[in-house]
């Protein structure tokens, strides 16, 4: 966490209302602007399950998983597990069929290229290339469509020093060579090319950022320095690849998802007229006391298997107090976002996660809109929750646990009503 200085309180705003006049006045004269319909029309949530595997009866060897930190699938419909991962944990991909039925894993704990030290994503290209970020490799192993060890992707100067992952959320370009994905540096959305020895990037999007919380960049000093003002409520900038390379995100609280070419220039924003919700004096309570929670349960035990040195300990320690400093202290947005989260499928349809009222466990209500900004209809609360993992030919899979706290993978395809689309130009 870096600190940034603050210079504008948000107060008693309609950070919407401010947000779309904003875009109508600045940003929108050369984009195209999709009203959506303002009320919720019911789609069946009567997704076909496809198959199940995982849980602690599992009789294969293969099947015992130990936790599920990423999936993904390819083009010919194979989903690839990442089964453990972080620096607690060995690491394996484990390879199935489109039935469920295995067909090979690879990657192991070490030192060397294709040995994982601590794998935090792993990314499925349509080939079936894979590609798995190792934090303290400070690199990205690369394998083929067999899991044979092609080539490490090194991050620039990876031999200064310790190197964190920097990239939330990685995505498969799914057209082209097996060698691009897009992610997040900070807020901006940046296409990463790992053709080579050595990471590049690029800025393809810059989303909005609130006044205020603009990223003043790297700096050094203590820990205690270097702690971010917390804020609860901000807008998160949330985004998935479309088929044509383009990418599809929300930065606002407003419900306006935009729409982007492979260049990054945006052409679509598409809104409905679902006005953020005002945050309470309950919400900011229960924010506060959930983040603090989230910060107790946190914990340095091992890394590599190994117990971490008394200086490791005395820098995560530090870091834990300055952090629950930060969240006794931080602030609000006033309002909380309408959007959670935007996933893609394969065939281009946008799935868009509403936020659910704060408190609440279950997720929000899910829209579904057709690759030519048709909106489809909308998915309740929880009926399915927002899949994992999207596939070709609508599949969609889902991690759980079981009773025991065992991973369980379900793979389930969708209803024809929200895969069935003939793609077109508007």
């Amino acid at each position: 966490m870096l600190w940034k200085p603050r210079f504008v309180a948000i107060g008693g705003t309609c950070l919407a209302a401010v947000l779309v006049v904003a875009m109508g006045t600045i940003v929108l004269e050369a984009q195209e602007v999709v009203d959506l319909p303002g009320e919720d029309r019911p789609v069946s949530g009567d997704f076909e399950l496809v198959y199940r595997i995982g849980s602690v009866a599992a009789e294969a060897e293969w099947e015992q998983f130990s936790s599920i930190r990423d999936l993904g699938f390819d083009a010919a419909g194979n989903l690839y597990l990442m089964d453990g991962g972080g620096v607690e944990s060995a690491t394996r991909i484990v390879v199935v069929d489109p039935s469920g039925q295995y067909l090979h894993e690879f990657g192991r704990a070490g030192e060397g290229p294709g040995e994982f030290r601590s794998a935090m994503q792993l990314v499925v290209w349509a080939d079936g290339h894979t590609l798995v970020e190792d934090m303290l490799h400070q690199a990205h192993h690369v394998f083929d469509a067999r899991g044979e060890f092609e080539r490490m992707v090194r991050e620039a100067g990876a031999d200064a020093g310790f190197g964190i992952s920097r990239r939330p959320g990685l995505r498969p370009v799914r057209i082209g060579q097996h060698h691009t994905v897009i992610g997040r540096n900070g807020r901006s959305i940046i296409s990463v090319d790992m053709s080579s020895e050595e990471v590049t990037e690029r800025t393809l999007v810059e989303p909005w950022t609130p006044p205020g919380r603009e990223d003043h960049g790297l700096r050094t000093g203590e820990i205690e320095e270097l702690i971010d003002e917390e804020w609860g409520f901000e807008p998160d900038v949330v985004f998935d690849v479309l088929a044509s390379g383009g990418v599809v995100f929300s930065d606002s609280s407003a419900y306006a998802i935009k729409i982007s070419d492979p260049s990054g220039e945006v052409s679509h924003v598409l809104r409905r007229p679902i006005r953020p919700m005002r945050v309470t004096e309950a919400m900011r309570s229960a924010e506060r006391e959930r983040r603090l929670e989230e910060q107790r349960n946190r914990r340095v035990t091992t890394m590599s298997g190994r117990e971490p040195p008394p200086q490791v300990l005395e820098m995560f320690n530090r870091a834990q107090a300055g952090y629950a400093a930060a969240v006794e202290n931080m602030q609000f947005f006033a309002e909380v976002p309408v959007v959670a989260a935007v996933r893609t499928s394969w065939s281009g349809v946008l799935w868009i996660e509403r936020s659910a009222d704060p408190g609440t466990e279950a997720p929000g209500p899910i829209d579904v809109v057709a690759p030519h900004w048709e909106y489809v209809g909308t998915l309740p609360s929880g009926q399915p929750r927002m899949p994992d993992a999207f596939g070709p030919g609508g599949l969609v899979a889902f991690v759980e646990t079981d009773e025991f706290d065992v991973p369980v993978v379900t793979v389930r395809q969708s209803p024809a009503a929200i895969r069935n689309f003939r793609r077109h130009s508007r």
